[in-house]
């Protein structure tokens, strides 16, 4: 399966100074020039582990740089890995008495089961799936927060998830990180929509766009 992954992401290019960290350093160095050092992932909507949803995602030189296993299907509660089985950020669905409740909250590293109620752990992000579908910007599909409130809107998720075409957007409508369909440029051959590309420009963690793309599969699948 391995192999088989690693010969998906040939196609795919990294920083020589990111191969060195495993794929996991992806905030820009200013001693470097890193204008066109986007980091590009393979990622396969398919668990390592028999029996579980999730993702399994590779590097360009064929390394396991991030996984999800989920062996709840669609959890409550999400743990983004990396490569080695360490926790880098846990996602979990919020807790609210409305009806209606489409947000999550992002931890870094790993909180227990009840982390909507874990007072020693705060919450860095929380997402909020964009419900008003008679809004005039109605290719919005999601909107990142700092914190636990609704007060600074830090990045904006658009496109459409099902078709694996998604942009996320910095506070300047900058693209920082796209999701698009995974084609062989030789062939012209697309894998479908379980296997894609993530692109991370220089300035956003790799591991947070990871982690909002569960959240989208969460949200749209």
């Amino acid at each position: 399966m391995l192999r088989f992954l690693k010969s998906l992401s040939r196609t795919v290019h990294q920083c020589p100074e990111e191969l060195e960290n495993s794929g996991m350093k992806t905030h820009s160095d200013s001693s470097h020039d890193t204008k066109d050092c986007t980091v590009s992932l393979t990622v396969w909507r398919k668990s390592l582990v028999f029996s579980c949803n999730g993702f399994t995602v590779i590097g360009s030189d064929g390394s396991l740089v991030y996984r999800v296993d989920n062996y709840r299907g669609c959890s409550s509660q999400i743990v983004l890995m990396d490569g080695s089985g360490n926790p880098v950020f846990t996602i979990c669905r919020r807790r609210n008495l409305r009806l209606v409740d489409c947000s999550w909250l992002v931890y870094g590293g790993e909180v227990g089961e009840s982390c909507s109620n874990n007072s020693s752990s705060k919450p860095i992000f929380h997402v909020r799936k964009n419900l008003n579908i008679l809004e005039k910007n109605c290719k919005v599909l999601a909107y990142v927060y700092d914190g636990t409130h609704d007060k600074k809107c830090a990045y904006t998720i658009e496109g459409a998830y099902r078709h694996r075409m998604c942009n996320i957007l910095d506070e300047s409508k900058r693209v920082v990180a796209e999701i698009k369909r995974k084609q062989d440029a030789a062939e012209g051959v697309s894998f479908g929509s379980e296997v894609f590309v993530l692109s991370v420009r220089p300035g956003l963690d790799s591991g947070f766009a990871m982690a909002i793309v569960s959240l989208l599969d969460q949200m749209f699948s």
